[in-house]
């Protein structure tokens, strides 16, 4: 299937940086990710962890989904009437339609973005197809996580970090233990200016606890570091840090200001949807068709005072 492996090289070497090898013999969160996008960037092996995941939560196709739309909203919210003009995303994830740097520069064509991700597939797709406007920057780190000096330093490149910033935690620290989690945001938010932001999404178990535990499982077993954490623990990222929830707090992603939530392609007929596997089908399914025990990512925004 199309979808099974790469459209282009993504081994390829990057402008700046040595070819490295991708492993394809493993899963990896951002192409599983990448599958239920319906995406063209991983391997049968992310396929067929996604279609684990899929079997143990027949609707989690709905988490991932209404993480994307809040990551447009929340970029939109930021860029359209907070003015924040400069973004740095963590976990950029493999290149989708709107983007950050998409959505911020139809509001605000000088914003200036940098992406941050370690893994190879997505940076030779975000050095190929993530290209800014002309009155904004983009750019694109190699870097993990778990070193925000190096974040940090590389970010100061493209952004001024004297200015504001939105820094982008979405559906990313579930991948990090608890005692590196908080240090490693705790470092972030302090080298960001007054007037920053912080748009964070996360998978918990409070709100349904038994689809989202099967799915964790598959993901545990395939060697996938996976911290599912309370609201009270998702909280403790923005207090520990000083940080001011904006409105409506947190909460679980599809009532975080859900007006204008995306909407779907046509339907295609009965017969062709029959001959579409599980995944396949997802693409076609309205995300609005969705209710509490749908969902197990909260979703939040705060602003540093």
């Amino acid at each position: 299937m199309s979808g099974d492996v790469p459209s282009q090289d993504p081994g390829a070497p990057a402008p700046d940086g040595p070819r490295r090898k991708i492993d394809t013999s493993r899963a990896h969160p951002a192409r599983v990710y990448d599958v239920f996008l319906n995406g063209k960037n991983h391997y049968p092996v992310d396929r067929e962890a996604a279609a684990a995941a899929l079997a143990a939560n027949p609707r989690g196709y709905l988490d991932v989904r209404h993480n994307r739309d809040f990551l447009r909203r929340a970029v939109g919210s930021l860029a359209a009437e907070s003015g924040i003009r400069q973004f740095l995303d963590i976990g950029t994830g493999l290149p989708t339609e709107q983007n950050v740097h998409q959505i911020a520069q139809h509001i605000a064509p000088e914003s200036r973005i940098v992406y941050v991700d370690n893994d190879p597939v997505v940076l030779a797709h975000a050095r190929a197809l993530l290209t800014s406007g002309p009155d904004g920057a983009t750019d694109y780190i190699d870097a993990d996580l778990h070193d925000p000096a190096a974040i940090l330093r590389d970010a100061a490149k493209t952004l001024d970090l004297s200015r504001p910033v939105a820094l982008v935690l979405v559906a990313i620290l579930h991948f990090v233990e608890d005692d590196k989690a908080y240090d490693i945001v705790g470092r972030l938010v302090d080298a960001l200016p007054s007037g920053s932001y912080v748009a964070l999404s996360h998978l918990t178990e409070d709100l349904n606890p038994v689809q989202i535990g099967k799915v964790a499982r598959t993901y545990h077993e395939r060697g996938f570091t996976f911290v599912l954490r309370s609201r009270e623990r998702v909280l403790k990222f923005f207090t520990d840090s000083g940080l001011e929830l904006a409105e409506p707090g947190i909460v679980p992603a599809h009532h975080w200001r859900p007006d204008n939530v995306a909407t779907v392609p046509e339907t295609p007929d009965a017969g062709y949807l029959a001959g579409l596997d599980a995944i396949e089908r997802t693409k076609y399914a309205d995300i609005r068709d969705v209710t509490d025990a749908d969902i197990n990512v909260y979703a939040a925004l705060a602003r540093k005072p």
